[in-house]
């Protein structure tokens, strides 16, 4: 097997989206290091040894590093935020940003301070705002900090489609757009299977109903696990995008990224198509809206707007 760059991930959170990020990073090779930091002490320990001990089995040559030290996560390359808590039953959206704003404007200082030349992925939700305020809080150049659902929630809509017409996930390319939540704009007609136009496979009732679904697809999953959300598929996403910028494959993904004028927006956060490099988003590319996505996207848009002047009234801004 070849030697790996010696670059350092880190990823904060020792959850599960987390730990599975640790591990498909580990997994993939994508650095010599992986760094998983916690509050808890002893848990990233424990799951780094874990996964460590499974490196004689799978053959990966990276090492991964559990701590609750900050120190160790310095001069990374790639920093991915999932650090922060689910909401909950009686929590409001406004509790929530500020529990977890606190959090993320915690280690946005820290990654500042130790990593001033990392790029990072935020996952925490209520995504949006978070990965604003992760921008704000390092003053990092807006395309080295980006939020992570618009993989995630294409992901979903694709493996729908695939099951909707029996093909298989891997020729499906989606695209979503918009805030990770109810007002996301799923683009049935920027959806095709190898080629060929999802509308010409599928009715127009079926793409909406898959779009319904792919809007609520987390708390589908929420509401059959019980007790916890999603952690593969936000951890496989989350994992692919730091590999295309590790990596400088220059894959078009869409993601949460800060909007200078695309599609009539001009600083804010919203889910869009963007081309992944060395550099964080290269460059974010506009797509050709009808009346109504449009109209859809405005929507969403006051939506984060609203959640972004919130935050400045809690004091996080």
């Amino acid at each position: 097997m070849h030697a790996i760059a010696p670059r350092k991930i880190t990823v904060v959170g020792a959850g599960y989206v987390g730990s599975t990020c640790a591990h498909l990073a580990a997994q993939k090779n994508l650095a010599r290091e992986v760094v998983l930091i916690d509050i808890l002490e002893g848990r990233p320990q424990g799951i780094a040894l874990d996964l460590n001990q499974s490196a004689a089995v799978e053959g990966f040559l990276t090492r991964v590093v559990g701590t609750n030290d900050y120190t160790a996560t310095h001069d990374s390359d790639v920093v991915i935020m999932t650090a922060g808590l689910p909401r909950k039953p009686g929590m409001s959206r406004s509790d929530l940003l500020e529990t977890n704003g606190k959090i993320v404007r915690q280690v946005a200082d820290e990654i500042r301070r130790g990593s001033p030349q990392a790029i990072v992925i935020v996952v925490t939700n209520p995504l949006d705002s978070m990965v604003t305020l992760m921008q704000y809080h390092t003053g990092f150049p807006a395309r080295r900090v980006i939020g992570m659902a618009g993989v995630l929630d294409a992901a979903r809509f694709a493996f729908f489609l695939a099951e909707a017409t029996g093909t298989s996930p891997a020729d499906v390319d989606a695209m979503v757009l918009g805030a990770h939540g109810d007002s996301m704009v799923p683009m049935p007609r920027h959806c095709s299977i190898n080629g060929v136009a999802a509308q010409d496979l599928l009715s127009a009732d079926q793409l909406d109903e898959m779009a319904h679904r792919t809007r609520h697809g987390g708390a589908e999953i929420v509401k059959l696990l019980k007790t916890g959300s999603a952690w593969y598929a936000p951890a496989s996403a989350s994992v692919a995008m730091a590999e295309a910028m590790l990596n400088d494959s220059r894959r078009m993904m869409p993601c949460a990224c800060r909007l200078n004028g695309e599609f009539g927006f001009e600083g804010l956060y919203m889910g869009v198509p963007a081309i992944l490099g060395s550099g964080g988003v290269e460059r974010i590319v506009e797509l050709s809206l009808t009346a109504e996505a449009r109209a859809l996207m405005q929507k969403t848009a006051g939506a984060v707007e609203a959640d972004t002047s919130t935050m400045r009234d809690l004091g996080l801004m």
